[in-house]
Protein backbone atom coordinates (compact mmCIF):
# COMPACT_ATOMS: atom_id res chain seq x y z
CA UNK A 1 0.00 0.00 0.00
CA UNK A 2 0.93 3.44 -0.55
CA UNK A 3 1.70 5.94 2.29
CA UNK A 4 3.23 9.00 2.41
CA UNK A 5 6.39 10.12 3.75
CA UNK A 6 7.26 13.63 5.11
CA UNK A 7 10.68 15.16 6.27
CA UNK A 8 11.86 18.56 7.11
CA UNK A 9 14.17 20.48 5.01
CA UNK A 10 17.73 22.18 5.95
CA UNK A 11 17.78 24.99 3.43
CA UNK A 12 19.76 28.39 3.39
CA UNK A 13 18.52 31.41 3.10
CA UNK A 14 18.86 31.45 -1.14
CA UNK A 15 17.23 28.28 -1.21
CA UNK A 16 14.19 29.96 1.04
CA UNK A 17 13.84 32.33 -2.06
CA UNK A 18 13.63 29.89 -4.54
CA UNK A 19 10.91 27.99 -2.82
CA UNK A 20 9.28 30.99 -2.30
CA UNK A 21 8.99 31.76 -5.62
CA UNK A 22 7.71 28.71 -6.50
CA UNK A 23 5.19 29.04 -4.19
CA UNK A 24 4.28 32.11 -5.40
CA UNK A 25 3.71 31.12 -8.63
CA UNK A 26 1.75 28.28 -7.95
CA UNK A 27 -0.30 30.70 -5.65
CA UNK A 28 -1.03 32.88 -8.89
CA UNK A 29 -1.75 29.97 -11.26
CA UNK A 30 -4.28 28.73 -8.91
CA UNK A 31 -6.27 32.59 -8.30
CA UNK A 32 -6.00 33.27 -11.61
CA UNK A 33 -7.57 29.27 -12.56
CA UNK A 34 -9.94 29.94 -9.75
CA UNK A 35 -10.63 33.65 -11.48
CA UNK A 36 -11.01 32.45 -15.10
CA UNK A 37 -13.60 29.25 -14.34
CA UNK A 38 -15.77 31.24 -11.79
CA UNK A 39 -16.75 34.12 -14.67
CA UNK A 40 -17.45 30.43 -17.05
CA UNK A 41 -19.77 29.82 -14.59
CA UNK A 42 -21.05 33.17 -13.63
CA UNK A 43 -21.34 33.84 -17.49
CA UNK A 44 -23.05 29.61 -18.03
CA UNK A 45 -25.53 30.83 -15.31
CA UNK A 46 -26.53 34.15 -16.72
CA UNK A 47 -26.97 33.04 -20.58
CA UNK A 48 -27.98 29.12 -20.10
CA UNK A 49 -28.56 29.43 -24.18
CA UNK A 50 -24.78 30.53 -24.63
CA UNK A 51 -22.91 28.24 -22.44
CA UNK A 52 -19.16 27.76 -22.57
CA UNK A 53 -17.43 24.25 -22.25
CA UNK A 54 -15.76 24.25 -18.59
CA UNK A 55 -12.00 23.85 -18.85
CA UNK A 56 -9.72 21.04 -17.75
CA UNK A 57 -6.78 21.16 -16.54
CA UNK A 58 -5.19 21.22 -19.93
CA UNK A 59 -7.24 23.97 -21.11
CA UNK A 60 -6.34 25.74 -18.40
CA UNK A 61 -2.40 25.48 -18.67
CA UNK A 62 -3.13 26.68 -22.64
CA UNK A 63 -4.53 29.19 -22.02
CA UNK A 64 -2.10 30.17 -18.92
CA UNK A 65 0.89 29.92 -21.50
CA UNK A 66 -0.40 31.80 -23.78
CA UNK A 67 -2.08 34.98 -21.51
CA UNK A 68 -0.31 34.88 -18.22
CA UNK A 69 3.29 34.08 -19.50
CA UNK A 70 4.14 36.41 -22.03
CA UNK A 71 2.79 39.29 -19.34
CA UNK A 72 4.71 37.53 -15.98
CA UNK A 73 8.27 37.31 -16.84
CA UNK A 74 8.67 35.58 -13.47
CA UNK A 75 7.08 32.49 -14.25
CA UNK A 76 10.29 31.71 -15.90
CA UNK A 77 12.32 31.59 -12.80
CA UNK A 78 10.98 28.49 -11.19
CA UNK A 79 9.70 24.70 -12.29
CA UNK A 80 7.12 24.53 -15.13
CA UNK A 81 5.64 21.46 -12.98
CA UNK A 82 4.56 23.94 -10.33
CA UNK A 83 1.89 25.84 -12.05
CA UNK A 84 0.72 22.64 -13.79
CA UNK A 85 0.16 20.87 -10.74
CA UNK A 86 -1.95 24.02 -9.26
CA UNK A 87 -3.94 23.79 -12.20
CA UNK A 88 -4.73 20.02 -12.12
CA UNK A 89 -5.44 20.09 -8.40
CA UNK A 90 -7.87 23.22 -9.19
CA UNK A 91 -9.61 20.74 -11.56
CA UNK A 92 -9.82 18.00 -9.26
CA UNK A 93 -10.88 20.71 -6.50
CA UNK A 94 -13.61 22.00 -9.25
CA UNK A 95 -14.69 18.14 -9.78
CA UNK A 96 -15.09 17.56 -6.32
CA UNK A 97 -17.31 20.83 -5.85
CA UNK A 98 -19.47 19.45 -8.62
CA UNK A 99 -20.09 16.38 -7.24
CA UNK A 100 -20.55 17.93 -3.78
CA UNK A 101 -18.12 15.87 -2.20
CA UNK A 102 -16.63 19.20 -0.57
CA UNK A 103 -17.06 23.15 -0.96
CA UNK A 104 -16.16 25.15 -3.86
CA UNK A 105 -12.36 25.88 -4.25
CA UNK A 106 -11.58 29.52 -2.87
CA UNK A 107 -8.52 32.11 -3.14
CA UNK A 108 -5.52 31.09 -1.93
CA UNK A 109 -3.52 34.53 0.31
CA UNK A 110 0.36 34.77 0.57
CA UNK A 111 1.66 32.74 3.78
CA UNK A 112 -1.22 30.77 4.12
CA UNK A 113 -0.86 26.94 3.47
CA UNK A 114 2.03 27.38 0.98
CA UNK A 115 3.02 24.52 -1.15
CA UNK A 116 3.46 23.20 -4.84
CA UNK A 117 4.54 20.01 -6.67
CA UNK A 118 6.95 18.92 -8.91
CA UNK A 119 7.77 15.92 -11.40
CA UNK A 120 10.50 15.33 -13.33
CA UNK A 121 14.10 14.87 -12.41
CA UNK A 122 13.85 13.79 -8.92
CA UNK A 123 16.92 12.21 -7.50
CA UNK A 124 16.97 10.99 -3.29
CA UNK A 125 19.65 10.52 -1.61
CA UNK A 126 20.47 9.50 1.91
CA UNK A 127 20.13 12.71 3.49
CA UNK A 128 19.02 15.24 0.62
CA UNK A 129 17.04 15.07 -2.03
CA UNK A 130 17.08 16.70 -5.69
CA UNK A 131 14.31 19.10 -7.18
CA UNK A 132 14.43 20.53 -10.40
CA UNK A 133 15.64 23.80 -10.89
CA UNK A 134 16.68 24.48 -7.11
CA UNK A 135 18.99 21.35 -6.81
CA UNK A 136 19.71 19.27 -3.97
CA UNK A 137 18.23 20.00 -0.78
CA UNK A 138 19.43 18.93 2.38
CA UNK A 139 17.07 16.97 5.19
CA UNK A 140 17.62 16.60 9.25
CA UNK A 141 17.06 13.11 9.29
CA UNK A 142 18.02 9.62 6.80
CA UNK A 143 15.68 9.24 3.90
CA UNK A 144 14.54 5.72 2.14
CA UNK A 145 16.20 5.49 -0.81
CA UNK A 146 15.35 2.05 -2.53
CA UNK A 147 12.28 3.38 -4.29
CA UNK A 148 12.23 6.30 -6.44
CA UNK A 149 9.27 9.39 -6.03
CA UNK A 150 7.46 10.56 -9.06
CA UNK A 151 6.58 13.46 -7.88
CA UNK A 152 7.69 15.89 -4.35
CA UNK A 153 5.06 18.06 -2.76
CA UNK A 154 7.16 20.97 -1.25
CA UNK A 155 5.43 22.66 1.76
CA UNK A 156 5.84 25.30 4.21
CA UNK A 157 4.72 25.85 8.04
CA UNK A 158 5.52 28.69 10.09
CA UNK A 159 9.34 29.13 9.12
CA UNK A 160 9.73 25.67 8.39
CA UNK A 161 9.75 23.81 5.12
CA UNK A 162 8.83 20.30 4.62
CA UNK A 163 9.17 17.61 1.51
CA UNK A 164 6.51 14.69 1.16
CA UNK A 165 6.47 11.84 -1.32
CA UNK A 166 4.72 8.83 -1.50
CA UNK A 167 5.87 5.43 -0.82
CA UNK A 168 4.95 1.86 -1.23
CA UNK A 169 4.69 0.13 1.45
CA UNK A 170 3.87 -3.78 2.69
CA UNK A 171 1.22 -4.92 4.85
CA UNK A 172 2.40 -6.85 7.99
CA UNK A 173 0.46 -9.87 9.45
CA UNK A 174 1.68 -10.35 12.94
CA UNK A 175 0.05 -12.06 15.93
CA UNK A 176 -2.08 -9.57 18.40
CA UNK A 177 -2.13 -9.73 21.73
CA UNK A 178 -6.39 -8.65 21.93
CA UNK A 179 -8.60 -10.54 19.63
CA UNK A 180 -11.65 -7.90 19.68
CA UNK A 181 -11.64 -4.75 21.47
CA UNK A 182 -14.69 -1.57 21.49
CA UNK A 183 -12.90 1.93 21.34
CA UNK A 184 -15.40 4.59 22.98
CA UNK A 185 -13.88 8.27 22.04
CA UNK A 186 -14.85 10.98 24.35
CA UNK A 187 -13.84 14.45 25.93
CA UNK A 188 -13.09 13.78 28.86
CA UNK A 189 -10.56 11.07 28.03
CA UNK A 190 -9.41 10.54 24.43
CA UNK A 191 -10.52 6.84 23.96
CA UNK A 192 -11.29 4.42 26.46
CA UNK A 193 -11.18 1.06 25.81
CA UNK A 194 -13.90 -2.28 26.47
CA UNK A 195 -10.09 -4.07 28.06
CA UNK A 196 -10.73 -1.08 30.62
CA UNK A 197 -7.93 0.79 29.58
CA UNK A 198 -7.89 5.05 29.32
CA UNK A 199 -5.87 6.89 27.32
CA UNK A 200 -6.07 10.60 27.73
CA UNK A 201 -6.25 13.09 24.94
CA UNK A 202 -3.07 15.24 24.48
CA UNK A 203 -5.57 18.36 25.12
CA UNK A 204 -2.82 20.80 23.31
CA UNK A 205 -4.80 24.08 22.48
CA UNK A 206 -6.21 24.50 26.19
CA UNK A 207 -2.67 24.14 27.43
CA UNK A 208 -1.45 27.00 25.07
CA UNK A 209 -4.72 28.59 24.41
CA UNK A 210 -4.04 31.68 26.70
CA UNK A 211 -0.50 31.83 24.83
CA UNK A 212 -1.87 32.09 21.67
CA UNK A 213 -4.54 34.47 22.55
CA UNK A 214 -1.65 36.72 23.87
CA UNK A 215 -0.06 36.50 20.78
CA UNK A 216 -2.30 37.64 18.72
CA UNK A 217 -4.20 40.43 21.20
CA UNK A 218 -0.77 42.11 21.22
CA UNK A 219 -0.83 41.68 17.07
CA UNK A 220 -3.43 43.74 16.66
CA UNK A 221 -1.67 47.12 17.12
CA UNK A 222 1.09 46.34 14.85
CA UNK A 223 1.18 48.13 11.43
CA UNK A 224 0.06 45.25 8.75
CA UNK A 225 2.36 44.40 6.40
CA UNK A 226 5.83 45.69 9.17
CA UNK A 227 8.51 43.97 10.45
CA UNK A 228 6.88 43.71 13.60
CA UNK A 229 3.80 42.48 11.96
CA UNK A 230 5.65 39.86 10.39
CA UNK A 231 7.66 38.53 13.26
CA UNK A 232 4.38 38.03 15.31
CA UNK A 233 2.59 36.04 12.31
CA UNK A 234 6.06 33.81 12.15
CA UNK A 235 5.68 33.57 15.85
CA UNK A 236 1.77 32.57 15.64
CA UNK A 237 1.91 29.90 12.76
CA UNK A 238 5.18 28.27 14.83
CA UNK A 239 2.87 27.93 17.64
CA UNK A 240 -0.47 26.49 15.61
CA UNK A 241 2.58 24.20 14.31
CA UNK A 242 3.12 23.25 17.71
CA UNK A 243 -0.53 23.05 19.17
CA UNK A 244 -1.67 20.63 16.04
CA UNK A 245 0.27 19.44 13.02
CA UNK A 246 3.97 18.25 14.17
CA UNK A 247 4.18 17.98 18.24
CA UNK A 248 1.39 17.30 20.45
CA UNK A 249 -1.50 16.33 18.89
CA UNK A 250 -0.68 14.15 16.11
CA UNK A 251 2.38 12.74 18.03
CA UNK A 252 -0.33 11.67 20.21
CA UNK A 253 -2.61 10.49 17.79
CA UNK A 254 0.09 8.45 15.86
CA UNK A 255 1.24 6.68 19.21
CA UNK A 256 -2.34 5.82 19.75
CA UNK A 257 -3.73 4.29 16.82
CA UNK A 258 -0.44 2.45 16.48
CA UNK A 259 -0.93 1.00 19.71
CA UNK A 260 -4.65 -0.17 18.47
CA UNK A 261 -3.51 -1.53 14.90
CA UNK A 262 -0.58 -3.43 16.21
CA UNK A 263 -2.20 -4.90 19.23
CA UNK A 264 -5.60 -5.42 18.47
CA UNK A 265 -7.23 -7.94 15.88
CA UNK A 266 -10.42 -6.16 15.44
CA UNK A 267 -10.97 -2.72 16.53
CA UNK A 268 -14.84 -1.23 17.19
CA UNK A 269 -15.55 2.41 16.86
CA UNK A 270 -18.42 4.83 16.64
CA UNK A 271 -19.12 6.28 13.26
CA UNK A 272 -19.53 10.10 14.96
CA UNK A 273 -21.09 12.51 13.09
CA UNK A 274 -18.15 15.33 14.05
CA UNK A 275 -19.75 17.89 12.10
CA UNK A 276 -22.62 17.94 13.67
CA UNK A 277 -21.25 17.58 17.50
CA UNK A 278 -19.30 20.64 16.33
CA UNK A 279 -22.82 22.82 16.27
CA UNK A 280 -22.61 22.40 20.07
CA UNK A 281 -20.72 25.49 20.60
CA UNK A 282 -20.25 24.61 24.14
CA UNK A 283 -18.40 21.39 23.21
CA UNK A 284 -17.06 22.36 19.67
CA UNK A 285 -13.61 23.89 21.38
CA UNK A 286 -13.06 20.01 23.13
CA UNK A 287 -14.00 18.27 20.21
CA UNK A 288 -11.54 19.95 17.77
CA UNK A 289 -9.20 19.68 20.30
CA UNK A 290 -9.30 15.66 21.00
CA UNK A 291 -8.90 15.05 16.75
CA UNK A 292 -11.66 12.58 16.15
CA UNK A 293 -11.28 12.67 12.80
CA UNK A 294 -7.22 12.49 12.56
CA UNK A 295 -7.90 9.66 14.86
CA UNK A 296 -10.49 7.72 12.57
CA UNK A 297 -8.46 8.19 9.41
CA UNK A 298 -5.03 7.31 10.92
CA UNK A 299 -6.66 4.06 12.44
CA UNK A 300 -8.42 2.93 9.27
CA UNK A 301 -5.28 2.77 7.17
CA UNK A 302 -2.81 1.45 9.97
CA UNK A 303 -5.28 -1.46 10.62
CA UNK A 304 -4.93 -2.04 6.72
CA UNK A 305 -0.92 -1.61 7.20
CA UNK A 306 -0.84 -4.01 10.29
CA UNK A 307 -3.51 -6.78 9.07
CA UNK A 308 -6.38 -5.52 11.89
CA UNK A 309 -10.29 -5.51 11.17
CA UNK A 310 -11.97 -2.21 11.75
CA UNK A 311 -15.64 -2.14 12.55
CA UNK A 312 -17.67 1.10 12.45
CA UNK A 313 -20.38 1.06 13.92
CA UNK A 314 -23.79 2.85 13.47
CA UNK A 315 -24.25 6.29 14.73
CA UNK A 316 -27.62 5.96 15.68
CA UNK A 317 -26.38 2.87 17.97
CA UNK A 318 -27.17 3.66 21.48
CA UNK A 319 -24.01 2.73 23.02
CA UNK A 320 -23.93 4.94 25.97
CA UNK A 321 -27.82 4.09 26.69
CA UNK A 322 -27.61 0.36 26.31
CA UNK A 323 -26.63 -1.53 29.54
CA UNK A 324 -23.79 -3.77 28.53
CA UNK A 325 -24.77 -6.21 31.52
CA UNK A 326 -28.67 -7.01 30.30
CA UNK A 327 -29.25 -5.06 26.93
CA UNK A 328 -31.86 -2.74 28.57
CA UNK A 329 -31.97 1.04 26.84
CA UNK A 330 -32.47 3.95 28.81
CA UNK A 331 -34.83 6.62 27.69
CA UNK A 332 -32.73 9.78 28.28
CA UNK A 333 -29.02 10.28 29.54
CA UNK A 334 -27.92 13.59 30.31
CA UNK A 335 -24.02 14.12 29.30
CA UNK A 336 -23.42 15.21 32.86
CA UNK A 337 -24.01 11.65 33.77
CA UNK A 338 -20.77 10.19 34.18
CA UNK A 339 -21.79 7.05 35.48
CA UNK A 340 -24.39 4.61 33.71
CA UNK A 341 -26.77 3.26 36.16
CA UNK A 342 -28.69 0.72 35.36
CA UNK A 343 -32.56 0.36 36.92
CA UNK A 344 -33.30 -3.16 35.36
CA UNK A 345 -30.46 -5.02 37.05
CA UNK A 346 -29.07 -2.45 39.24
CA UNK A 347 -25.39 -1.90 37.43
CA UNK A 348 -23.22 1.03 37.99
CA UNK A 349 -20.96 1.56 35.50
CA UNK A 350 -18.38 4.42 34.04
CA UNK A 351 -20.58 5.70 30.72
CA UNK A 352 -17.21 5.46 28.94
CA UNK A 353 -16.24 1.70 29.92
CA UNK A 354 -20.15 0.68 29.30
CA UNK A 355 -19.89 1.92 25.74
CA UNK A 356 -16.95 1.10 24.56
CA UNK A 357 -18.28 -2.43 25.71
CA UNK A 358 -21.29 -2.52 23.76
Amino acid sequence: MLLGFKTELKVNNQQRTQLAKHCGVARHAWNWGLGLTKQILDHNKANPQDRIKFPTAVDLHKWLVAMVKPECPWYYEVSKCAPQYALRQLSEAWKQAFKKIKQPPRFKKKGRADSFTVDGSLAVDHFRVKVPVIGWLKTYERLPVDQKPKSFTISRTADRWFVSWKIEVESTSEPKSVPVVGVDLGIKALATLSTGEVFEGAKSYRKHEKKLSRLQRLNRHKIKGSSNWKKAQVQIAKLHRKIANTNIRKDTLHKLTSYFAKNHSRIGIEDLNVRGMLANHKLAKAITDMGFYEFRRQLEYKCQLYGSELVVVDRWFASSKTCSNCGTKKETLSLSERVFHCDHCGLEIDRDFNASIN
